[in-house]
């Protein structure tokens, strides 16, 4: 009798070991090499939003456990790293994901898992749409994609800055060249065909040629899409060709590494924006203010702000889907997140009904504002969105771009 009793009591306890293991959440970024500053502050605000979820109790009276991944930006390290988080350390889910190639490379993984994937940074178009012709999708979005952004840099140059002829300068990554695609194609809905399309690699340092091309076209603006490191060696070539035109480019351009290694050359570069390091709303000071105290970065400022307000955001989202979906098996997560029954207060937005089972992007078209490059930091390029920055933006599914409704006839 006493054999049953110590057998009844082994698994009793056995079941409340197993009540009380973590929820194992993926991250995976780029937190070394040129595209650190948006891994590394992704991943603090992950680490901030998990932090406060556990302190609060967890969820399902358990503890959020990250798994940290560096992919260094490579897509075979990404594809390596995905495996690794499902097979080895059986994430129930996983975040991240700044470069838009390793998005594309490793999330079939995922996908044939059946365990989602919230991409907080990569926007290339197609990602939460690599798998849309499937049963289920398992990839979702909270990141303004490249079908919204490109209209907004067009838009920027085109019709509130009255240019005539724009260059495009773009990376020859995934990223850089799905971008430029956008770009040319909102550009040819207001009739405007570019005057010179240049590329580069990763890691060149001297883009005279292409800015050559680009001034002896008579360009008047360079719309960009690229990282960083290499965007600051376009405003430095710039300097050093004593030619200067405004850029106007992708998110990417409020990248710590740009802004400080274009020093002077690089104010005034414009470029959407979902988060401004801007203390809005209570929630974005609350946010900014325990960043910058849990983090302490240089200057107090965020290296990659948007970074870290969508990761931070990302956690939040799965942790409502865990909560309501009872479960940690992925397609019960998905299942949640594509009906999310209860509001989420991000620093982006407010998230109401995010997601449906048609629908894997969080961020319509209304919700990105442009910002400017002044004084070493990432502003509001316009006071009137700035005025109104305290006036949440949130989901409008009919908020779609020119470009967004064209790809979708």
């Amino acid at each position: 009798m006493k054999q049953v009793w110590t057998a009844v009591a082994a698994a009793v306890f056995a079941v409340g070991a197993y009540a009380a293991d973590p929820i194992k959440i993926g991250v995976a970024g780029p937190f070394t090499g040129g595209s650190s500053s948006m891994g590394v502050s992704m991943r603090d605000g992950v680490r901030l939003a998990a932090d406060e979820i556990n302190k609060a109790g967890g969820v399902l009276g358990r503890q959020i456990q990250l798994v940290e991944r560096d992919d260094e930006a490579k897509n075979e390290r990404g594809v390596q790293i995905a495996q690794e988080l499902i097979n080895k350390e059986k994430v129930v889910a996983t975040v991240g994901y700044i470069n838009t190639g390793v998005a594309l490379a490793s999330q079939r993984f995922y996908q044939e898992a059946k365990i989602p994937v919230m991409n907080n940074v990569a926007t290339g178009s197609i990602i939460t749409k690599q798998f849309e012709n499937q049963p289920e999708n398992y990839i979702f979005r909270n990141a303004a994609h490249d079908s919204i952004q490109a209209p907004m840099i067009v838009e920027e140059a085109i019709t509130k800055r009255g240019f005539k002829k724009v260059a495009i300068l773009a990376d020859s990554t995934n990223y850089g060249q799905l971008g430029r695609a956008d770009l040319e194609a909102a550009l040819k809905l207001k009739n405007i065909t570019p005057v010179a399309v240049e590329k580069f690699n990763i890691k060149d340092v001297d883009m005279t040629p292409q800015l050559l091309k680009a001034k002896e076209a008579g360009a008047e603006a360079i719309l960009t899409y690229a990282i960083g490191p290499e965007l600051a060696q376009i405003a430095n070539g710039m300097t050093k060709l004593g030619w200067k035109v405004p850029m106007i480019g992708s998110w990417t351009l409020s990248m710590a590494n740009y802004i400080d290694n274009a020093g002077p050359g690089g104010e005034g570069a414009r470029m959407p924006q979902t988060f401004i390091q801007e203390p809005t709303t209570p929630k974005r000071q609350s946010f900014i203010i325990n960043y910058l105290k849990t983090f302490n970065p240089k200057n107090s400022r965020i290296d990659s702000p948007v970074s870290a307000a969508q990761g931070y955001d990302s956690i939040y989202l799965l942790a409502a889907a865990i909560k309501q979906a009872n479960s940690t098996e992925g397609p019960k997560i998905k299942a949640a997140l594509e009906d999310l029954k209860t509001p989420v207060e991000g620093v982006v937005t407010t998230y109401n009904k995010p997601f449906s089972k048609t629908d894997h992007e969080a961020i319509t078209a209304n919700i990105p504002v442009m910002g400017e490059v002044k004084g070493q930091r990432v502003v509001y390029a316009y006071q009137d969105d700035f005025k109104k920055a305290s006036e949440v933006r949130v989901k409008d599914v009919n908020a779609k771009g020119a470009l967004e409704q064209k790809k979708r006839q």
